[in-house]
């Protein structure tokens, strides 16, 4: 466990400095809301300070962010000094493939579908593309 005596920083001004986010309101308002862990721990104080060695995983929008923090920083400064302050451990994302709707199946050799057997067809199609999103 670290010193008190060990240099800190806000967990809000770090993630600022960060470039993270891209203001230190916005930074607080993530952390009220809960969604970002120091070292596996839930934290709602923006006011936490955090160390060097800290492991900070922070949801923002539909991202998950989880960097391990290499240096304090005492400014927000241009971008490719923003990225010497933490190193990435976010794990990449697995691709899954995308879904497709069936298609009707007709057997085969049973010729052109029928004018009713067509309105079917598309019937059954736009239900398949349109109540998907409802879920």
């Amino acid at each position: 466990m670290p010193s008190d005596s060990a240099p800190s920083i806000r967990l809000d001004k770090w993630l600022w400095y960060t470039r993270k986010v891209k203001t230190r309101s916005k930074a607080t308002k993530l952390v009220k809301d809960g969604k970002i862990r120091i070292n596996t721990v839930k934290t709602s104080k923006a006011s936490q300070v955090i160390r060097i060695d800290d492991v900070i995983t922070a949801t923002i929008s539909t991202y998950v962010f989880v960097l391990k923090v290499v240096e304090l920083g005492s400014r927000r400064g241009p971008a490719t000094e923003a990225v010497t302050l933490y190193e990435d451990l976010t794990p990449a994302p697995v691709k899954q493939p995308a879904a497709r709707p069936r298609r009707p199946e007709r057997d085969k050799g049973a010729g052109r579908p029928t004018k009713r057997e067509r309105r079917q067809t598309d019937r059954l199609r736009w239900n398949t593309l349109y109540d998907a999103g409802d879920e």
